[in-house]
């Protein structure tokens, strides 16, 4: 058997296994990352680039359907049509696009990349299944990237008409119906894309609401748009079953049958952690998770575990952050973790950010609220729904946390994520210029009122 030694063995190349081989590597310390499959993980091949491809497709392609019909902007234009299959190929240039990126990065660093199923013989050694044949890689650091993968449903096992977000990211052609099990925020991205191309769309949650892991403020204006698109949500129900284009639900009014040619689950994902040896390490979990400490540390001396595998928030760049920290520590540095700046976006129509504390989870905590309905830039886009809203120390004005809902908001989290970083105060945010006309005049809008120097509303 080949045999082969490295300072830092990473097995998984999505975004925290790339960036650590990346950050180790820039370190001067000799580094291998062992990936099954292309380079960039589920984000970049199947997840959050794709995803955000389609849905920029659908806007696009919603907006021209608009233009067909009256409309206040005086734009006449036919109707239009979409090629489905043809999007899916742009979509898949994007990917190949990046995925070469993420590779020539990575030989640009000096990262040994090996194509190959890894298989963990102990804490030090790694068996890869190549094409060449199988190479023992030896290591100083093991660091376990391995990421998360779609949760089926007993009744709804994945195939055939019956998709996960992979799948519902390969279709050659939008389906007449669709049926979207599972009212979180994957479920809601790709079912509104489905639903702008044409899809009759119908939303199965067992819960309440959709989006459980928000407040009701932010998803309303959410809901308000699925049912202006015509997409019914059916909550508190439960899908038992798919056969001949009809998903069987029960409801709490009774059974009922839904019609769809693709049912779509996305009730949620696990970590993977089977089919690699794990086992053999026998590290302490945290439930389905493997147990980390502030570093990053597993149980085991010199075994790291970085990104989905390590639980919630399942976040591509917190698997990128704790990369980094990783690729540090090892290499001396200081450890530096805190996740309460981290952002989290959902990409529905409209747009939800949140970082920091919510409203009531912090004693002595006040909120402030701006509406992007007096925000010139939003009218100006045609779209004044949602809003900003800053939870901040009473007596201090500290920013603990800031949520917003609306279009574009995605493009505020930096600032949102900044504000907590540096420890901003609302006079920060309301005594910082912000450009005019821009969406962002809002969180300085946000920030006078919760001064009670409101000047906009």
């Amino acid at each position: 058997m080949r045999q082969d030694r490295c300072k830092v063995l990473v097995i998984g190349a999505g975004p925290g296994g790339y960036v650590c081989a990346l950050r180790s590597a820039q370190a001067g310390l000799d580094t291998v990352v062992v990936e099954a499959a292309a380079p960039g993980g589920t984000c970049l091949n199947v997840g959050c680039i794709p995803s955000k491809a389609l849905i920029h497709a659908a806007d696009a392609f919603h907006a021209a359907v608009q233009m067909a019909a009256d409309n206040p902007l005086g734009i006449r234009a036919s109707v239009p049509s979409i090629d489905l299959a043809r999007t899916m190929a742009w979509k898949d240039g994007i990917v190949a696009r990046l995925t070469g990126g993420v590779t020539g990065l990575m030989a640009k660093a000096k990262v040994r990349l090996v194509r190959g199923q890894a298989r963990i013989l102990d804490g030090k050694s790694v068996e890869v299944a190549t094409v060449e044949g199988p190479l023992r890689i030896v290591t100083e650091h093991l660091v376990i990237a391995t990421g998360s993968r779609p949760v089926d449903l007993p009744d709804l096992p994945f195939g055939g008409d019956v998709l996960s977000s992979t799948g519902a990211l390969a279709l050659a052609e939008v389906p007449e119906r669709l049926a979207v099990v599972g009212g979180g925020y994957i479920g809601l991205e790709i079912g509104t894309a489905l639903a702008k191309m044409g899809a009759q769309v119908t939303v199965v949650e067992a819960g309440p609401r959709i989006l459980p892991q928000y407040d009701a403020d932010l998803t309303r204006p959410v809901a308000a748009r699925l049912k202006a698109l015509e997409v019914e949500v059916l909550t508190g129900a439960r899908a038992i079953g798919h056969a001949a284009g009809v998903l069987t639900v029960d409801t709490a009014d009774g059974r009922r049958e839904v019609g769809a040619d693709k049912v779509l689950v996305t009730v949620g994902r696990a970590p993977v952690t089977q089919g690699f040896g794990l086992e053999t390490l026998g590290l302490t979990m945290a439930g389905a998770f493997l147990a980390i400490d502030g570093g990053c540390r597993t149980s085991m001396r010199e075994v790291y575990a970085i990104g989905d595998v390590t639980g919630e928030p399942m976040l591509a760049h917190r698997a990128m952050a704790q990369g980094a920290m990783v690729a540090a520590v090892i290499a001396g540095g200081r450890e530096d973790w805190d996740k309460r700046a981290i952002p989290a976006v959902c990409y529905t129509d409209p747009e939800i950010v949140t970082v920091g504390l919510l409203p009531g989870a912090a004693k002595g905590a006040a909120v402030a609220t701006f509406p992007f309905a007096g925000n010139g830039r939003a009218l100006s886009l045609g779209r004044d729904d949602g809003f900003v809203r800053i939870v901040h120390d009473r007596d201090s004005g500290l920013v603990l946390g800031v949520q917003a809902v609306g279009a574009g908001v995605s493009e505020l989290a930096g600032e949102f994520a900044l504000a907590l970083e540096m420890a901003a105060t609302l006079t920060d945010l309301a005594e910082t210029v912000h450009a005019h006309p821009t969406l962002g005049e809002t969180v300085q809008e946000a920030a006078l009122k919760g001064l009670g120097r409101a000047l906009h509303l």
